[in-house]
């Protein structure tokens, strides 16, 4: 396949790019530093403003589907607006591009741990990523919305940690993960894998699903 990964220099992104070529797909990567990316005859590295929709179709037109792992730095006072900002100007630039499927990774908090209650509305939910879960909240929101576009949004399990690729983890939908009394986790490695498996054969069309050991 021939693919767009936005935010391929990142955490999530680098794991999906690696992941991508390793199954010998086509990936075009889009990146504010294209130096940060690895050379291969498969990558093609391309600097683009994530935030600029007019710029995004025009870095993802023709690929068969654009995969983002866009993320505006965590640590960043204005990550809330820029999230939104960000996956706004994502979306638009994939529907003016014509490229009908998208796959967005988003993150963990907007999972639910009880009939209403998502886990970034729990008391212990850490305040330092507060901003930034509730950015990724309203991106999956916006998504839900989108009815002419082929979407999936992938949410992480509560931990998303380096680690290797074992292929082997369970597949959720709108709840939090557990192991046993504990949150789940996985690899971003496995995380990738998840990904990719989807891209290739969809099974979570206009849906979010989650995954964890």
């Amino acid at each position: 396949m021939k693919l767009a990964l936005i935010g391929a220099s990142g955490f999530v992104g680098a794991a999906v790019l690696q992941e991508a070529l390793n199954r010998g797909h086509q990936v075009s990567a889009i990146v504010q530093h294209p130096e940060k990316l690895p050379r291969h005859a498969n990558l093609t590295a391309l600097k683009v403003n994530a935030y600029d929709a007019a710029a995004v179709a025009q870095a993802v037109a023709g690929h068969d589907a654009v995969i983002s792992a866009f993320n505006p730095g965590w640590g960043k006072a204005d990550i809330r607006a820029l999230f939104i900002q960000g996956s706004q100007a994502i979306v638009a630039g994939v529907k003016q591009a014509g490229v009908e499927r998208l796959l967005v990774v988003g993150g963990a908090g907007s999972l639910y741990v009880a009939p209403g209650l998502q886990l970034i509305d729990t008391p212990d939910f850490p305040a330092k990523y507060r901003d930034g879960a509730e950015g990724a909240r309203q991106a999956l929101q916006l998504l839900r919305e989108e009815h002419s576009l082929d979407w999936t949004f992938l949410s992480p399990p509560a931990l998303l940690q380096p680690g290797e690729r074992t292929g082997q983890f369970r597949l959720g939908g709108e709840q939090l993960l557990m192991n046993g009394e504990a949150p789940a986790s996985i690899s971003v490695a496995d995380l990738a894998v998840a990904l990719l498996d989807e891209t290739e054969q969809p099974q979570h069309r206009q849906q979010r699903f989650t995954v964890g050991y």
